[in-house]
């Protein structure tokens, strides 16, 4: 076909090259010259080995009516390799197009990549631009292609969603079983060692961070691992175990495991983790601040201590005579008298509710 083409140019310039001036002639070349080059750009986009199989390559390499254009229209082509990868790619390209801009289901796979690359910029100040996101983000490689994965496991197409699952661990490191449900705007950062598994459930604008697990307990089959909520934060390194419920808004610290069920508006920290309400206020942007997260040890050990005191001062005040003499007793020599502590005010005491429940009396 392009051979043909030149050679109607060509001929139509030998015609009119014997009456015209050669400004004309020069000019008429040039038209060809750059026609031929637009399509050839458009095939090599396409099929490099194919556009450079054909003689359309030689007559791109001269400018002159009598070099490479003359010998691509006097040589003789044995054999021209067009592929058809050209059509295949316009095909596909084609069809993608019309998936994504006239299906329903296209248009919110659209929305949603675009939901999930807007979570990535809101949430991470490193983040630049939308094409460092799209070409350096694990995260969001692992979750584009857990998607495509999920769609097939829903249809119940066999092999496919795990091989495809397979690859994304092999890619980004994180491993998102098929059948796991994710909701828009999850963003998972850095991702390295983030495990989920097939019965997990997140809900959306939840964050999650390197080394996180949320796994299974047991081997039986059905519900087994845990139900997340919107706007949650799961710090580094955290384990979700179990068919568990993770309310919204919630902080799980770094390190944490999790095997309860975690009410809303809360902050969970600890091995095993344990819930610190807080006032309850619903957290806009998710954030965590693991500087000022509280520590239940160290408020075990505090209410402890407090305790302690406590009962040292009220010994002291029983070993106390019912009746004061006039005259202090002098103490026996090298005995010192252990000077009576104050009392922890009532605030300082411990708090039942920040604890297990259970008064420290």
């Amino acid at each position: 076909m392009y051979a043909s083409l030149m050679e109607l140019d060509l001929a139509r310039i030998e015609v009119s090259g014997q009456n015209i001036t050669r400004a004309a002639e020069e000019a008429a070349r040039r038209a060809i010259v750059r026609r031929l080059r637009a399509l050839g750009y458009v095939c090599v986009a396409l099929d490099l080995e194919g556009f450079r199989s054909g003689s359309m390559n030689e007559a791109l390499r001269s400018g002159r009516p009598g070099g490479g254009l003359m010998s691509a229209k006097t040589s003789k082509v044995k054999s021209a390799r067009y592929s058809s990868c050209p059509l295949a790619a316009l095909a596909a390209a084609g069809g993608a197009y019309a998936f994504v801009r006239l299906t329903e289901t296209g248009r919110g796979l659209a929305a949603t990549m675009a939901r999930d690359i807007q979570a990535i910029k809101e949430r991470d100040p490193a983040a630049r631009s939308d094409l460092e996101i799209i070409t350096c983000y694990t995260g969001l490689h692992a979750l584009w292609l857990h998607r495509v994965a999920h769609v097939l496991w829903r249809r119940q197409v066999p092999l496919a969603p795990r091989l495809v699952s397979q690859a994304g661990r092999l890619v980004t490191g994180i491993e998102i079983h098929p059948g796991a449900t994710l909701g828009d705007g999850l963003f998972i950062d850095h991702g390295a060692g983030v495990v989920i598994g097939e019965t997990s459930e997140v809900g959306q604008d939840v964050t999650i961070y390197q080394g996180v697990t949320l796994g299974g307990t047991g081997k039986g089959l059905g519900k087994r691992h845990p139900t997340v909520g919107d706007n949650v934060v799961i710090g580094a390194g955290s384990q979700l175990l179990g068919s568990i419920t993770v309310g919204d808004n919630v902080k799980v610290g770094a390190g944490s495991v999790v095997v309860h069920d975690v009410p809303s508006n809360t902050t969970v920290v600890g091995n095993p983790g344990r819930s610190v309400i807080t006032d309850g206020a619903k957290v806009s942007i998710p954030d965590i601040d693991y500087g000022n997260l509280p520590d239940p040890v160290a408020e075990a050990m505090k209410c402890l201590v407090r305790r302690v005191m406590q009962l040292e001062n009220e010994l002291e005040g029983l070993r106390q005579p019912v009746a004061q003499p006039a005259v202090a007793p002098v103490p026996a020599s090298g005995a010192r008298r252990r000077p009576r502590r104050p009392t922890p005010a009532a605030e300082e005491g411990c708090d039942p509710v920040r604890l297990d429940g259970a008064s420290d009396i």
